[in-house]
């Protein structure tokens, strides 16, 4: 196992390497201008001479294979840079809001397996009855509904029933723990919605596939009770294809809360993002881009290694 885990982390170097390349030239040839962006963008009238001084302090005026080069050693040491736009490293920048959205994408993950896994074995177990059809009925709400609507008509509701609107600023969880969750629960529980609409119709159309299985009827036909067959045999089976979601779902969410994160008043990575890609900050999105990279190739370890853990026929390959 331990041989497995070390290729896995070097397959993962080309991976992050092959992105940072195109990360960087693609950057380069879109059009537009941080310097001009910075200095004109209201207006004003500058000069091209300080226009050019601009651009050689924030070495925008070099070869691009030297930019290149440049960049790439400050990432072996974990340097990203400092932002064009405020002049902050940009570690600081993304450490400030990624909390926020880590925490978010962790209370949405929780709360869509806690809701699906259950939801999809009874409507697994239930099929054609009035639960499937209900469950049925939710999921596809949840699929077919946009989040931010979602999350426009909890904070109406909210706002109606408890007089609550999202705060301004954050509080993090070790400060005060009943305010964090209370900032930070509804727009996991919108997010968690569509997740675990998502996770429940696969769980249940893989729990439907498996208990037509061969080794499902042997175990029945052994004597072995109806719970045991569900959940040691069915459910763990169908599990598997469900941990992927999870485990890519959960990096997606990492950089995939703008609109939710805008809705509920939150400053997170998703709307640095966007701040950053109207400003034409180069190294704020290419470290941006770097980190959302490396969470994606480290879910997809974990994910590996669960199948490894849940399932014999994996570990022993």
């Amino acid at each position: 196992m331990l041989s497995y885990v070390v290729r896995r982390i070097l397959m993962m170097i080309p991976t992050l390497l092959g992105v940072a390349i195109i990360t960087f030239f693609i950057l380069r040839v879109v059009p537009g201008d941080i310097v001009e962006v910075k200095m004109r963008g209201d207006g004003a009238i500058v000069s091209v001479e300080a226009i050019e001084a601009e651009r050689k302090r924030l070495g925008l005026d070099q070869p691009l294979g030297t930019q290149f080069v440049n960049w790439m050693t400050g990432l072996v040491t974990f340097d990203f840079g400092n932002s064009m736009w405020t002049g902050r490293p940009v570690i600081q920048e993304i450490a400030g809001r990624f909390a926020l959205t880590f925490q978010t994408a962790i209370l949405a993950t929780l709360f869509a397996v806690l809701v699906a896994v259950p939801l999809g074995t009874v409507s697994a177990l239930w099929r054609g009855s009035w639960i499937d059809y209900t469950m049925r009925l939710v999921t596809m709400g949840g699929l077919a509904l946009p989040t931010f609507w979602v999350g426009l008509l909890l904070l109406m509701g909210l706002l109606w029933a408890f007089n609550w609107l999202p705060p301004l600023t954050f509080t993090p969880f070790f400060s005060d723990p009943m305010k964090n969750l209370s900032q930070l629960i509804w727009p996991a529980m919108v997010v968690g919605y569509r997740f675990a609409s998502v996770l429940a119709r696969l769980i249940r159309s893989s729990l439907l596939e498996i208990l037509g299985e061969d080794f499902i009827r042997t175990a029945r036909a052994k004597g072995a009770s109806e719970r045991r067959v569900i959940g040691l045999h069915a459910l763990s089976n169908a599990l598997l294809p469900a941990i992927t979601v999870v485990g890519l779902e959960f990096a997606f969410l990492i950089g995939g809360l703008v609109v939710t994160e805008q809705v509920f008043n939150l400053n997170g990575l998703g709307k640095l993002f966007i701040q950053a890609i109207k400003n034409n900050d180069y190294t704020m999105i290419q470290g941006m881009v770097m980190m959302f990279a490396a969470i994606y190739v480290v879910a997809n370890l974990v994910v590996d290694l669960l199948y490894a853990a849940i399932d014999p026929r994996v570990r022993y390959r």
